[in-house]
């Protein structure tokens, strides 16, 4: 059971790019590279199983060194396979340059923003600017091959609920993972509106932001670095970085794709407020625009007086005289006001969350202190449109730390069941493909214990 757990981890390590430094060891001593691997015609260096290993020693603390090499080796090894059968089968994989380039695109628009800039990424990792789109290409190729292969054998795979009780009884008890205490909460939000009259003070600042760009009188990243409300590009002159097909909100992807190099977009209005955009250029279907973002604002008054109703909503649930969920379906302006105002986790779509989760998701509310049932006061909040607002919480229900168990923790095993089948059908394919394909092993890894037979 182990061994498909941490091939479960594995795998993805072989097959996702992360912007790591150049290779080291667990020991930060730079890596002397070499093949140690062939799988048809693709190689795993030493660095990959090195970089995988820094990884998980990192993430988990790991410690017996050479079995986990030995697990990453086999991890990769299984990538490669199926990225060898994605090139011998192009029907059964087929990945155009187009969306290779749109996923490095994203990879680099990321990298971007977790560094600050393309030179500290430099700094950070040791690839330069171009370096990295090479081998970002590379690898995203790969895994993009990997990825369709794998979903192409598996999508098919189907449990029964027999089969995840067998599932869940094959696990040792004293193996069985602790599931942390969480929390099913509801929320009641009101979002005030926007006064006609503040829409268009923001529409004519815009404008006159616009005719100052066309007469040539200042440059769009100067009014950007001055006055975008969007803090994630104002910093870089209102630059977004260059963004696939179906990325960008759809009524500023319209305007970037309408636009020609150096040409300014009139007002357009977004969930997130009023921009103008300004193309910086385009490939294909990918384009790198600056824009200037102003969120129109709600009125104190409007503020105020949503604050005082949702006061008055929690005084009437905690008298009984309403419970949360029809004062959800009353008072909300959240679209799962028809569940009573449930909040589902953004990840797993589920209802549970992690204390941990709750603070970062609705920080100034004290979860832990709550019991089930209680509400909290008017507390102010930003939407996801970043626009003010004020919601009520409430606990819906605590669920106690437990020992993982199918009645509380089904979904969980379940998925957790599927995987396994899924892979255990990864496994039975590899173990056929293998005796058809060339596969070259380093001496060094000679010993390991894998669990497919990858030489004879």
């Amino acid at each position: 059971m182990r061994k498909v757990f941490a091939f479960l981890l594995l795998i993805t390590i072989g097959t996702v790019v992360s912007a790591q430094p150049k290779s080291v060891s667990a020991n930060n001593e730079p890596v002397i590279d070499k093949v140690v691997a062939v799988v048809g015609k693709n190689i795993v260096k030493l660095s990959e199983i090195e970089n995988g290993y820094v990884s998980i020693r990192v993430r988990q603390g790991y410690e017996n060194a050479f079995e986990n090499r030995c697990n990453i080796l086999e991890g990769l090894l299984i990538s490669k396979l199926l990225v060898h059968k994605g090139e011998v089968d192009s029907t059964d994989a087929e990945i155009t340059d187009e969306d290779v380039e749109q996923n490095v695109q994203r990879y680099i628009k990321a990298y971007e923003r977790q560094y600050g800039s393309k030179e500290a990424m430099r700094q950070a990792t040791g690839y330069t600017y171009d370096e990295m789109k090479e081998l970002l290409a590379k690898m995203l190729r790969e895994r993009m091959l990997s990825d369709r292969v794998q979903y192409n054998l598996t999508n098919n795979v189907k449990i029964t609920p027999y089969e995840v009780n067998e599932f869940y009884n094959n696990i040792p008890k004293d193996s069985l993972p602790t599931i942390a205490e969480t929390y099913e909460i509801a929320e009641i939000v009101r979002k005030p509106e926007i006064s006609e009259a503040e829409r268009e003070r923001v529409k004519l600042e815009l404008n006159k932001m616009r005719e100052r760009v066309l007469k040539g009188e200042v440059q769009f990243s100067t009014l950007a670095a001055l006055y975008s409300e969007d803090p994630g590009s104002a910093s870089k002159g209102g630059e977004l970085g260059f963004y696939p097909r179906g990325e960008l909100v759809g009524e500023v992807e319209a305007a970037a794709f309408a636009l020609k190099p150096g040409e300014v977009s009139p007002v357009i209005e977004s969930q997130f407020g009023f921009h103008i955009l300004q193309l910086i250029e385009r490939r294909g279907n990918t384009v790198n625009c600056r824009h200037i973002l102003i969120v129109p604002k709600v009125s104190a008054e409007d503020l105020l007086r949503n604050r005082i109703l949702l006061d008055s909503v929690a005084q009437e649930i905690r008298l009984g005289h309403i419970t949360f969920a029809e004062a959800a379906s009353r008072y909300s302006d959240n679209a799962n006001k028809i569940e009573g105002g449930r909040v589902t986790h953004p990840s797993t779509g589920g209802y549970q969350f992690t204390l941990d989760e709750l603070k970062k998701l609705y920080p100034g509310i004290g979860f832990a202190q709550m019991n089930a049932g209680q509400v909290s006061n008017a507390t102010a909040m930003k939407t996801d449109e970043n626009k003010d607002a004020y919601r009520l919480v409430t606990v819906v229900r605590r669920n106690p730390e437990h020992t993982a168990n199918l009645t509380d923790d089904y979904d969980r095993i379940y998925n957790a069941a599927l995987e396994n089948a899924k892979q255990e059908k990864i496994f039975e394919w590899a173990q056929k493909t293998i005796k058809n394909t060339y596969i070259y092993l380093d001496d060094e890894f000679k010993g390991c214990n894998f669990r497919l037979k990858w030489t004879e």
